[in-house]
């Protein structure tokens, strides 16, 4: 009778420890085990919408200037037109301006130099100009009571004048010649005394004659001014 109680206490104790074992297990797959509620939410799929498109209005144009119609957009490396009032510092050349001598009636032994601006823009007359008689080593001498106040300046088309005076008083120590061509140069504008860009060679009226006490007066804005001299 005794060992039957016995028995079956035991048969008691190892059915419950088998009991709390199984319970630890199923409460650790438990803990291991991630429910639905605390799971990471899945990333969601498909194109990302863009934060601004064009024309939308929450994004701002840019500015822009507005050229009225017919205006013409400038340009670089075009020079710029000179206007009426700007100063002149470009000096008359035989590239840009044509030269004339002509006879006169008064005074005696006189020739008229006409120089004309063909250029597009405005030329200054320096000083006088440089004149030789045919094959000539220098020039005439300068009449330098002639010189003027200001520098004679001349828009396109406009003339100025100087006189050349074709003998002196030499008498018969001055040696003569007639003369069949007039080299016309020109002077630059910062006085250094020699001749800038090319210049004009024009064939002497008929019967000109001159001799070494040959001069030409500065260039002047007026015929009666340049035969003053």
């Amino acid at each position: 009778m005794r060992t039957t109680s016995r028995l079956t206490l035991a048969a008691a104790t190892l059915v419950a420890g088998l009991a709390l074992t199984a319970c630890g297990q199923g409460a650790d797959h438990a803990a291991a085990t991630p429910s639905a509620s605390t799971a990471p939410a899945p990333a969601p799929t498909g194109p990302a919408t863009p934060s601004a498109r064009p024309g939308d209005p929450s994004v701002p144009a840019r500015p822009t200037t507005a050229v009225p119609a017919g205006t013409a957009r400038p340009t670089t490396g075009a020079p710029a037109p000179s206007r009426p009032g700007d100063p002149v510092s470009t000096p008359c050349t035989g590239a840009t301006a044509k030269v004339i001598a002509s006879k006169v009636s008064r005074p005696l032994n006189h020739l008229l130099l006409t120089v004309t601006n063909t250029g597009t823009h405005p030329c200054n007359a320096y000083g006088a100009p440089f004149v030789g008689f045919d094959d000539a080593q220098s020039p005439v001498r300068i009449l330098d009571e002639s010189k003027p106040q200001a520098v004679v300046t001349l828009a396109p088309g406009a003339s100025a004048y100087a006189s050349v005076l074709l003998t002196g008083e030499g008498g018969a120590d001055s040696h003569g010649r007639t003369v069949r061509r007039i080299s016309v140069h020109f002077a630059p504008g910062d006085g250094s005394g020699g001749s800038v860009g090319s210049g004009r060679t024009v064939a002497a009226p008929s019967g000109t004659y001159a001799d070494d006490d040959a001069a030409v007066s500065y260039w002047q804005r007026t015929v009666d001014e340049a035969l003053t001299y």
